[in-house]
Formats: structure tokens, C-alpha cells, sequence
């Protein structure tokens, strides 16, 4: 498998983490190639990787294939912003190397693409053997927008770390359990995940302040670090703009930034001590999102934006999709999830349901036989 993978700080690195432990536990070996993006000071994976692609290196680039093709098959994650070259183009250089079947992973699927974005997308599925959609809006989105083999592409949904709960309460049980006793605390908010720009942290932190002038103060807890990328061109100034907009609004005591480090186990229970989590999300785009599956799958209700993976996920109840840029709707949202506790409850119902899934294992499972068909497929059409 190529990708980012820790400790590069990003979802896509997580994901494939995730995705090697799972393929590992049902009795796969798996060689993983770490990307040098840039975000580490000091790039190296030590022995937890069979070998670093380091971005500009011609030489790295073939170096990777090689050991691709010493593999079954190969699993290649795609981001733009994670490989070298003008949006990402030196991972061609790999898949035009490659002798073994490949499985390309779309992170993204850009709705208005720069014309070379869209060129680079086009190439790498047709050099590829088979393409994984993780949303059926990102598959749509991919036939209908570019010249793309449909034959190719399939869905495989993003993983999760997929709890096991109470019947009588939404409360994590067993080694999952909750300090909280019964539901959890229905004044705590969360959201979740690197921190920067576009999050809709900011319209968060508005709709408390409007319930909290209204007599209804909420508890809201915004976790995690700043996103690298955005900590290397200006530190912490964005956390510190939030900051003093909560002060602004006069709700300082009532927002708390987190920013300790939790492994998967720790941060599903986490998530599940909180009665929802909200998405407040800029994008109108984005096809995946890692933080809304892991949401989910801790059984917790998500109030969104209408980013297509939040409308495709939330269809069955397990939150509220409100517009973009309509602060009334968010603050009634979050209004109705804590003074509603049949409704929250129905909601949380509806979140565990969604999430039985989305273990990784059983998304590991689909990955190893979609290698092991190519695999055969080779072979078959060697003879």
C-alpha cells in the first residue's frame, strides 16, 4: 500500500493505518510505502514501513514501483495535495511502473477541477486496475464528470472503529463504556479532528452564544491540534481567532479546546460521551469525510452542512443536515438535539444502525477480495 501514513499527522494516513490493521488481522501480509509530504521535520517511518516515497525524486518514485510489484497487488491512496509535482502528478510516474494489479483510492473528486487536476484524474483510472469510490454521491460524481471506465470503479465505504452499546441507553458499554452514567450529558457538543479553516467552528461557536443568551447554555468541546500544513504558515493564530470569539460572544466558560492525542479506542470513547457532534463544514464538496463515519459509528447523532457525504450518511436519521450559511438552522439544530431527548434518542438509534457496517475489518474484507479477484484475474489472462 502506498500512502501517508503516521506519524504524518492527516485523516489520510489514519485511514491507511487502519486499513493495514485490518488486512494484518485477517491474515494478509502488507508492505506499506510511506509519502514524504513535507509535514514531518525529520520524514522518517523507521521499520514500520517497507520504504518512503519522497517527493521531486525520480529515482524514489522508481524505487516504489519496485517494490509494489514485489506485492499481490497494490492499493495506492489518492490525494492531490500527498505526492510531488504540479497537483500531485508524480504518482503517475508509480502507476506507469506498476506490474501488478493496482487498486486506486479516491480521497477526492473535485466537482470543478483545474484542467490539469482533471487530466491527472483521468489518467490515473485508466492506469489503474480498479478505482474505490467510498460514497455512492463520489461514484456518481466520477462517471458523470469524467471519461472514466465505469467497469473499473466500485464502492467500498470508509472504516470506522465500530463500539458495542447498551439496548437501554446510547452509552458505549463494556471496555467502551462511558464515564457518564446512562445517555450522555445533553448540553456536551463536540467537533472533532485537525483544526483549521472551513471547519464551521466559528458559526458553532455563534449558535451557542445565541442559545446561551436565550437561557440555554451549552457545553462545547472542539478537539484536536491544528492541521500541520496550516500551523507551518501561521502557527496558532486561527485557534486564537476562535478563542476570542468565544470571549466575544461571552461564552469563554462554555467552550473548551482540546488538544490531547487519542489512539482509535480512546477517541471512540470520547466521541461517545458527548451527545453530538456537529459538522459545520464550508465545503459543498466533499465526498468523504472521516470524521463523519467515526462519528457514526460511536453512535452519536451528527448535525452537518449539506456536503454530499453528510446528506448520503445522515438520509437515514442518524442526525440533521441543515443548509450552508444559514445560521438559524445550525442554532436550531442544536437546539433541538438538547432539548429533545426522544428525538436525540431516535437519532442515536438510527447512528448505531448505520455503523454495524463499518468495522474495519469488514472494509478490510472487501479490499482483500478485490485484490485476490485482480490477482486471479492476472493470472487467468497469463495462460
Amino acid at each position: 500500500m502506498l500512502s501517508t501514513y503516521p506519524p504524518t499527522v492527516c485523516g489520510l494516513a489514519t485511514f491507511a493505518s487502519a486499513l493495514e490493521r485490518g488486512l494484518r488481522s485477517l491474515g494478509h501480509r502488507v508492505d506499506m510505502i510511506g509519502i514524504d509530504d513535507g509535514t514531518l521535520d525529520s520524514p522518517t517511518f523507521g521499520l514500520s514501513v517497507a520504504g518512503v516515497l519522497r517527493q521531486g525524486s525520480h529515482r524514489s518514485a522508481m524505487r516504489t514501483a519496485a517494490t509494489l510489484n514485489q506485492c499481490d497487488a497494490a492499493i495506492i491512496q489518492h490525494e492531490y495535495g500527498i505526492y510531488g509535482g504540479e497537483d500531485g502528478a508524480e504518482v503517475l510516474e508509480v502507476l506507469r511502473e506498476l506490474e501488478v494489479p493496482s487498486v486506486v483510492v479516491l480521497h477526492t473528486v473535485p466537482v470543478r477541477p483545474s484542467p490539469n487536476q482533471a487530466s491527472i484524474l483521468v489518467r490515473l483510472c485508466a492506469m489503474a486496475d480498479l478505482v474505490v469510490v467510498m460514497t455512492e454521491c463520489a461514484g456518481r460524481r466520477l462517471m458523470d464528470q469524467y471519461p472514466v471506465d465505469r467497469s473499473k470503479v466500485i464502492e467500498i465505504a470508509h472504516g470506522a472503529l465500530v463500539g458495542e452499546w447498551s439496548d437501554e441507553t446510547g452509552a458505549l458499554v463494556g471496555e467502551w463504556s462511558s464515564p457518564q452514567t446512562g445517555e450522555p450529558d445533553p448540553t456536551r457538543l463536540l467537533s472533532w479532528g485537525l483544526l483549521s479553516p472551513g471547519k464551521g467552528v466559528e458559526r458553532v461557536i455563534d449558535a451557542i452564544g445565541t442559545l446561551a443568551r436565550q437561557g440555554m447554555p451549552v457545553q462545547y468541546t472542539v478537539a484536536g491540534r491544528t492541521h500541520p500544513k496550516v500551523a507551518a504558515r501561521q502557527g496558532e493564530t486561527y485557534r486564537a481567532s476562535l478563542i476570542e470569539r468565544a470571549h466575544a460572544n461571552g461564552i469563554a466558560h462554555l467552550i473548551e479546546f482540546d488538544q490531547a492525542y487519542r489512539d482509535p479506542e480512546q477517541l471512540t470513547r470520547f466521541i461517545g460521551t458527548f451527545s453530538a457532534v456537529v459538522m459545520a463544514y464550508d465545503s459543498h464538496d466533499q465526498v468523504t469525510s472521516g470524521v463523519l463515519v467515526d462519528s457514526v459509528a460511536a453512535g452519536r447523532p451528527v448535525i452537518a452542512t449539506a456536503f454530499p457525504h453528510a446528506v448520503e450518511v445522515l438520509a437515514g436519521g442518524a442526525g440533521i443536515v441543515v443548509p450552508h450559511d444559514d445560521q438559524q438552522a445550525l442554532t436550531q439544530a442544536i437546539e433541538t438535539v438538547i432539548a429533545d431527548p426522544e428525538q436525540r434518542r431516535q437519532m442515536t438509534r438510527r447512528a448505531r444502525q448505520a455503523a454495524a457496517d463499518l468495522s474495519w475489518t469488514s472494509i478490510a474484507g472487501q479490499y482483500a477480495r478485490a485484490c485476490a479477484a485482480l490477482a486471479q484475474q492476472r493470472v487467468a489472462a497469463s495462460w
